[in-house]
């Protein structure tokens, strides 16, 4: 049964000037697992993580990291990979737009401080690669974290969650390292949603809670496959076999520590596995939400029929304030986003059609359209992660500006389809 012993840190931690940061150990089976609590954009972190490290008291190193933001840390040009096509195919759009705009929230803290964000997980990789001991992913893939944030919690706290998310990014507020350190103390939430996710406990699940599940899941599946093994199964790269594994550090944000040390230390635990899988489903929509698009599309049709029989002038007049509104507000939405004149133009021409067809929308032809026309460079990839730090940057690398015409154009449809919508029920009825 894991159980929780006292605090634990390496033999010079005590001479250093700087007080370590939070840190728990557990037992799991026979291995120790120390959890050291750090901030994602702290150089104190970065430089505790490589002091633990470096006392080569450690057999193996788990992160907390998904597989997508280690390739993301370790290989910054990646982003020249990605198929905005397929990520825009695949309805992937606003997640990844999202994640962007994290990433330069926590970028922009960075800057202020003079130090990378997540240097204290590349700290942890590199000494793992240096001291030849594995390297475990623990993390869940951020994709399916903001995913399930998004459709798991009712209407109203997804506003909160966008208008942290808004606040967040367009704030210019200085922050100091030590309001940084303060991220320490306690269970405190990532940073970019904690004070929404305070108030809120189905938030604060979902994007803590349910990390904190996973993370401990995965420490225990990875001991487990360590054990079966009789050597170290090493998580990124070739395995290197070094014995049994007695000591575990894993390098976590302050804010799972206590969450962590709570799934470790229960003795009813579930199988790993399962609890992996059932972490990494997607919430089940409601049916009638699922509904609402056909129930828009036949009332829409039924109005159209109704126009009709009582005047071909009325039925042609309907189906034309359907055209002018729906497609004027995604051509509007476009526009501000600043998409290239013919893909307005386009955006004008798609959304009344998509609007009457859910399974298409009218932000992935329009984005469709802008990519097209608009290729980004190698160098709008390069210049990504900074450009999105600045307002402005979301408008001039052609990256970000495709996703933020897929955003607009989108909720200038969404918001044309039920203006134009309450406008034809009150021409139907007079």
């Amino acid at each position: 049964m894991p159980k929780a012993i006292s605090n634990n840190t390496p033999s010079d931690a005590s001479d250093q000037e700087t007080p370590p940061g939070p840190t728990e150990t557990v037992t799991i089976g026979d291995t120790r697992v120390t959890l050291l609590g750090t901030a994602h954009v702290s150089r104190t972190s970065a430089e505790e993580v490589a002091r633990f490290l470096a006392s080569g008291d450690y057999d193996a190193v788990a992160v907390e990291l998904c597989p997508s933001r280690y390739r993301t840390l370790t290989q910054p040009d990646s982003w020249g990979e990605t198929d905005l096509f397929r990520v825009i195919r695949e309805g992937r759009a606003g997640t990844l737009a999202a994640h962007l705009a994290v990433s330069a929230y926590q970028q922009r803290l960075a800057e202020q401080l003079g130090v990378d964000p997540g240097a204290e997980m590349r700290a942890a990789i590199d000494a793992a690669d240096e001291q030849a001991v594995p390297l475990w992913l623990i993390d869940r893939e951020v994709g399916i974290t903001l995913k399930r944030l998004l459709w798991g919690v009712p209407w109203t706290h997804r506003l909160a969650l966008v208008g942290g998310l808004l606040t967040s990014f367009l704030s210019r507020e200085k922050v100091t390292e030590d309001d940084i350190e303060r991220l320490k103390e306690g269970d405190v939430l990532e940073s970019t949603f904690g004070e929404f996710a305070e108030h809120s406990p189905r938030l604060y699940n979902h994007l803590v809670g349910e990390r904190d599940r996973f993370m401990a899941a995965r420490l225990r599946q990875e001991v487990a496959a360590s054990r079966r093994s009789g050597s170290f199964d090493q998580g990124v790269g070739d395995g290197v076999e070094t014995g049994n594994r007695d000591h575990v550090l894993a390098v976590v944000g302050a804010g799972h520590l206590a969450g962590m040390v709570d799934e470790l230390s229960r003795s009813d635990a579930a199988d790993p596995a399962t609890t992996i899988d059932e972490l990494n489903q997607m919430p089940p929509r409601r049916r009638w939400l699922r509904a609402i698009p056909w129930l828009v599309v036949a009332a829409v049709a039924v109005a159209f029929v109704m126009g009709f029989r009582q005047s071909a002038e009325l039925g042609f007049r309907l189906m034309g304030e359907w055209v002018v509104i729906n497609g004027a507000l995604s051509a509007l939405g476009a526009a501000i986003a600043g998409a290239h004149v013919l893909t307005v133009a386009g955006a004008f021409v798609a959304a009344p059609i998509t609007s009457l067809n859910p399974t298409v929308g009218a932000g992935m032809v329009v984005a469709a359209i802008e990519t097209g026309l608009r290729r980004p460079r190698v160098t709008d990839f390069d210049s990504l992660r900074s450009d999105i730090t600045h307002l402005k940057g979301w408008w001039r690398n052609r990256v970000a500006r495709i996703l933020l015409v897929f955003i607009m154009s989108t909720m200038g449809s969404a918001i044309g389809t039920y203006l134009a919508g309450f406008r034809i029920i009150e021409q139907l009825v007079r």
